[in-house]
This record gives structure tokens, C-alpha cells and sequence, in this order.
């Protein structure tokens, strides 16, 4: 059964290592946007191994453009605080455990229903 309580509201994710990221809710437009963005990623020089991979990391970049609002726990070199950027944002989900906690914290529950809905 799909329940339909899912978060409309921006809200907080504690992503542990002492991040937490302040997201908009995993809706379908963003969902489609990220996608369309890993379609339109040349992948063109990307040796053919590393292709899938490099569409993952795409797709959550793309994510975490689209809906991290706000952030604590990053700064910069120094260990200022930053405020999100473009550039910032990917700087984090370059980071192995950083994409991999955003995977399963924030994109898990949507793979949860895709799951429920092909039983």
C-alpha cells in the first residue's frame, strides 16, 4: 500500500559526519529534472567502465542542486561556514560517504515507493 504522508515542507536531514542539509521534498519534478540533466551530461570521453558511475554521481549532484535549501556542517578549507553553491554542493556529493548517506537518507524513501508500486 503507497501511503500518502510524505513531506510537503522543506525540512532537515541529518546526514551524519556533522551535516545536516536542509532539503525540499523528493517530488517527481525533481526527480525528472536530475534525470534530465544525466541525459544531457556528455559522457563522451568517460572510458566506458566508468560511464555508469559517473551517471550516478550526475544524477546526485543534480538532486542535491535542485533541493538542498540550506546546509550545516561544511565550510571551507579554513572551517568557515559556507552557504550552498553550484559548485559547493558537488564539491559535498563528491565526497563518497557525504552521496552515499544523501542516497539512502533522502532518495531511499522515493526507491522504497517504486519498489512498493512494482510488486
Amino acid at each position: 500500500m503507497i501511503r500518502l504522508d510524505l513531506l510537503r515542507e522543506p525540512f532537515w536531514l541529518d546526514l551524519g559526519m556533522g551535516v545536516r542539509l536542509h532539503l525540499r521534498p523528493c517530488t517527481t519534478a525533481l526527480v525528472l529534472a536530475a534525470r534530465q540533466a544525466v541525459r544531457d551530461t556528455d559522457m563522451t570521453d568517460e572510458p566506458p567502465d566508468l560511464v555508469p558511475g559517473t551517471r550516478t554521481a550526475t544524477f546526485l549532484k543534480a538532486m542535491g542542486r535542485l533541493s538542498i535549501l540550506g546546509w550545516e556542517g561544511v565550510g571551507d578549507a579554513d572551517g568557515a561556514p559556507v552557504e550552498p553553491t553550484p559548485d559547493g554542493i558537488d564539491a559535498l556529493l563528491d565526497l563518497h560517504p557525504v552521496a552515499d548517506a544523501f542516497s539512502l537518507r533522502y532518495l531511499g524513501p522515493v526507491a522504497l515507493l517504486e519498489q512498493e508500486k512494482n510488486v
